[in-house]
């Protein structure tokens, strides 16, 4: 396990919107700024001189800082969108620089208590109180589920009218109160292209810090009915066979992981 010490700078994940600082060495690789203090990173004008410690899964510790205008590329430094940055960082300083960018979105949005309009106070790495009502906040997270439906050798994808670009990826949708998963998942398939379906299984889940959300992924098999689009949300939708694919989404969805383990025979 990685933990942060005395000897081992500190990353720090530098946010101006959502464009990321990221440093790049002499070999011509890509990481997250490190030092031991912001001023080793950052020009101190950038920043108000804040920045929140962001807990890691792997217990390591990276440190997160919202800037007030992009500092200037160089050699060294340049600025780029959080989702890009998956082709060019390490996957850990990629999973690291979402969390922080949760944790700088929940900061933005939770500045007074939604209850009295009181300013809030930060108790915990996550968690502010209202000092006047007691009302906790923590960072909100928005789950979705998104299914790779299969209809014997081939399966559906669909062009949602959100998606940037012309690939074609998996019905998803967001969790409705009182729903399980399992229902979600039903009810989206038979709201967007309007089928049936069973055999509904778990496959992983994935942090998707765009802003808040988790993606829930599951497998289903096709079980009946024509599609019919659900115009507001889907623009196209049809079953593929492996031999005639159209464009699919990038490596860093877990929408590509369901589609790459049926392409290779696992699900």
């Amino acid at each position: 396990m990685t933990t942060e010490t005395e000897t081992e700078p500190i990353r720090w994940c530098l946010f101006f919107g959502d464009q990321l600082v990221i440093s790049r060495s002499a070999q011509q690789s890509y990481h997250l700024p490190t030092g031991n203090s912001l001023q080793e990173v950052i020009d101190p004008q950038l920043t108000d001189g804040s920045f929140h410690t962001v807990n890691l899964p792997d217990g390591s510790v990276v440190r997160a800082v919202a800037l007030h205008a992009l500092p200037d590329s160089t050699d060294t430094r340049l600025t780029i969108g959080l989702r890009a940055s998956y082709d060019y960082l390490p996957y850990d300083d990629y999973l690291a620089a979402g969390k922080a960018s949760q944790i700088l979105y929940w900061d933005s949005h939770s500045r007074f208590c939604p209850c009295c309009g009181t300013a809030t106070r930060q108790e915990t790495p996550i968690m502010k109180k209202c000092p006047r009502c007691g009302q906790e906040l923590y960072p909100p997270i928005a789950t979705a589920i998104i299914v790779l439906i299969k209809r014997e050798e081939e399966i559906l994808l669909v062009h949602a009218r959100n998606f940037r670009g012309n690939f074609h990826g998996l019905v998803a949708g967001f969790l409705e109160a009182g729903e399980t998963l399992e229902q979600c998942v039903e009810r989206e398939v038979k709201e967007e292209p309007g089928l049936r379906i069973r055999n509904i299984r778990y496959y992983a889940s994935q942090p998707w810090p765009y802003p808040s959300g988790l993606m829930v992924g599951f497998t289903a098999d096709y079980a009946g009915g024509s599609i019919k689009l659900q115009d507001e949300e889907l623009s196209a939708g049809a079953f593929y066979r492996r031999d005639n694919l159209p464009e699919i989404p990038r490596k860093l969805s877990i929408a590509r992981r369901l589609i790459d383990a049926w392409l290779a025979g696992e699900v």
